[in-house]
C-alpha cells in the first residue's frame, strides 16, 4: 500500500499494510486522555548501525545481551512503540494505536507530564549522526495523515520529537531530522 493511501482499521485500530509484531509492552491509556501529541523518535541498535532484527525484539523482550555489548546495557529495557519505520519506509506496529505504548519515559508536553498516556510514539530507525531516507519521510506522512485523519484530536500542531518532550534527556530524532521538509510533504500530501 503506498505511504500516501495509509489507513487505520477502526476495529483493531492498527495501520492496515504493515507488517504485525505484538509487543507485551503496554497497557490501557488512562480514562479521559485523548490522544492529541505524536511523538517522534529515532532509534539505531546496535547504536548507529541499521538493519537486523534487533529494533524488534527489543520491543518484544527477546533482545540477546549476547548478540552486542551494548546491549547488555539495556538488556532490562522494557520499552515499545506504536510503529517503527525502517530505512526503506517498511512499517511495523507493535502496539495499537488505541493502547499506551512505553516510549516516551519521563516527559512533559504543554504543562502535562506522562506523555505516554495521550500520545502516538513513531520510531524511525536512525541516529543523530545520519540523515534519514526519502522513503522513511514518505511513510512517516502516510502514517502522520492516517493518524490526523482517525483521531480528530490530534492535530498538526501536536507533533513533536521526543527532544521535545524530554529535553536534555533524549535528543531524537535528532538534529539530521528535517522537520522542515517532514512539514513541508505533510501540508502538500
Amino acid at each position: 500500500m503506498p505511504p500516501s493511501s495509509l489507513q487505520i482499521d477502526p476495529a483493531t485500530n492498527r495501520l492496515l499494510g504493515a507488517r504485525w509484531l505484538a509487543s507485551p509492552n503496554y497497557d490501557a491509556r488512562p480514562a479521559g486522555n485523548a490522544i492529541d501529541l505524536l511523538v517522534v523518535h529515532a532509534i539505531s541498535l546496535p547504536p548507529d548501525q541499521f538493519g537486523g532484527p534487533w529494533i524488534d525484539a527489543l520491543f518484544t523482550n527477546t533482545l540477546d545481551p549476547a548478540a552486542h555489548p551494548y546491549f547488555e546495557t539495556i538488556k532490562a529495557l522494557t520499552v515499545s512503540a506504536h510503529c517503527c519505520i525502517f530505512r526503506d519506509g517498511s512499517i511495523t506496529q507493535y502496539v495499537a494505536f488505541d493502547q499506551r505504548a512505553w516510549h516516551a519515559g519521563a516527559s512533559q508536553w504543554q504543562g502535562r507530564t506522562r506523555a505516554n498516556d495521550f500520545s502516538i510514539g513513531i520510531e524511525l530507525e536512525g541516529c543523530d549522526t545520519q540523515p534519514f531516507e526519502a522513503a522513511q519521510y514518505q511513510s512517516l506522512v502516510g502514517v502522520t495523515k492516517a493518524l490526523l485523519a482517525t483521531y480528530p484530536t490530534l492535530q498538526p500542531g501536536g507533533i513533536a520529537g521526543h527532544s521535545d518532550i524530554a529535553p536534555g534527556r533524549k535528543t531524537d530524532p535528532g538534529p539530521l531530522f528535517d522537520w522542515p521538509h517532514f512539514r513541508r510533504l505533510l501540508t502538500a500530501a
